[in-house]
């Protein structure tokens, strides 16, 4: 079998991805316009910490693996993540994700799945008269797998089957995420590019009208861990393949006479640094103590859609902290939207090979075995 080499990953990768990017050039649709955004949402309080993505991280968290498929690997085997949080508006949001390595045939597995519950609805007519209540929900499914490619490398795909539930409307799709890694173990450079929820409608949410468009995304991450510091800076670039994300405010319109004109001269801006920095996520971590890590990081997207204007607060920014035990891992998020309030999550990690075993199975199943982070 011809060996693939490096010069031909890189050629074929570029092709993909200037498919990818000429394809999607011709519908640039911003936020809120389209199905089933709820997508984008983050998967973990660890992830949520760094801003609420992430997808070059070679961090001993599964979550990790949701981001980005290319990060599952054998160090991650038999690792179990959970959490359960109360999101705003009495919505609660459930994550699970878990991994498990195979050695006959090298490859990483990752499984997850994410449920958003809205609540229940009082169903009214047009007139105010009560008929009872409904329910909303969105989930998505997923699994992937990833191998590595020479010593630095790793590639990963996971496909996703997504449902959404609103009012008496139902909607579901089948979506895949591909993404690449390479990390170099004696500089500690992280690098990572994703393609997120590539796919398409298979059932609308009106049989009237077009397929909704699916919130498509193309990342790119970088970390760098110092030897000789407890730091980790971070860094990720989000919508790759459109530049303008921001949003026309008409509150930078404002009337400045008695008469009611108003000065429209924010529009004539340019708002080229806004429009860059909308793009990037920045990230820090730091180890306060052996098994404690302290992270804050600064979306500057968020910041920009959620702040109000003339009470800045600390829109846009998150912080965490993560205790690393010899079992589990336990992580904390709290992040900031807007004044409405800062969002509290914490979930659990826990490594399923160290607290209980599966009798004459294990050994049939590797269910003790333990492998390098890295290979």
């Amino acid at each position: 079998m011809k060996r693939f080499t490096f010069m031909q990953l890189r050629k074929w990768s570029g092709l993909l991805l200037f498919i990818l990017l000429h394809n999607i050039a011709v519908a640039q649709v911003v936020g809120g316009q389209r199905a089933m955004e709820f997508l984008r949402m983050s998967n973990a309080p660890h992830i949520s910490a760094l801003g609420g993505i992430n997808i070059a991280h070679t961090e001993n968290d599964i979550a990790f693996a949701i981001q980005n498929p290319a990060l599952m690997r054998p160090g991650l085997h038999n690792q179990l993540g959970l959490n359960y949080n109360a999101y705003y508006s009495g919505i609660t949001i459930a994550n699970l994700q878990y991994g498990y390595h195979n050695p006959t045939i090298n490859t990483s597995f990752i499984f997850g799945v994410q449920y958003l519950n809205y609540g229940s609805f009082t169903q009214t007519d047009a007139s105010g008269n009560e008929y009872g209540t409904f329910h909303a929900n969105d989930y998505v499914i997923s699994l992937g797998a990833s191998r590595s490619y020479n010593k630095n490398w790793r590639y990963g795909s996971s496909i996703k089957y997504a449902g959404s539930r609103l009012y008496d409307k139902t909607a579901s799709a089948v979506l895949a995420d591909v993404g690449v890694n390479y990390f170099d173990t004696a500089s500690l450079w992280d690098f990572g590019i994703t393609a997120k929820n590539i796919g398409f409608m298979v059932k609308k949410y009106s049989q009237e009208n077009p397929a909704e468009p699916l919130p498509l995304d193309v990342q790119l991450g970088i970390s760098k861990r110092f030897k000789h510091l407890p730091l980790r800076l971070l860094m990720t670039v989000h919508h790759l393949y459109q530049w303008d994300v921001r949003y026309n405010n008409p509150a930078d319109i404002e009337t400045s006479t008695v008469f009611g004109s108003t000065d429209s001269s924010a529009l004539k801006k340019s708002y080229f640094a806004d429009k860059l920095f909308r793009h990037f996520i920045f990230g820090a971590e730091i180890s306060i103590a052996k098994r404690l890590t302290l992270t804050v990081a600064y979306n500057h997207l968020r910041r920009g859609e959620m702040v109000i204007k003339d009470k800045t607060a600390l829109a846009g920014f998150s912080f965490g902290l993560s205790a690393y035990l010899n079992k589990f891992q336990v992580h904390y998020a709290r992040s900031y939207y807007s004044l409405a309030g800062a969002y509290n999550e914490i979930g659990i990690s826990m490594q399923l090979n160290k607290m209980f075993g599966l009798g004459k199975a294990s050994t049939k199943m590797h269910w003790k075995d333990s492998y390098p982070d890295w290979q």
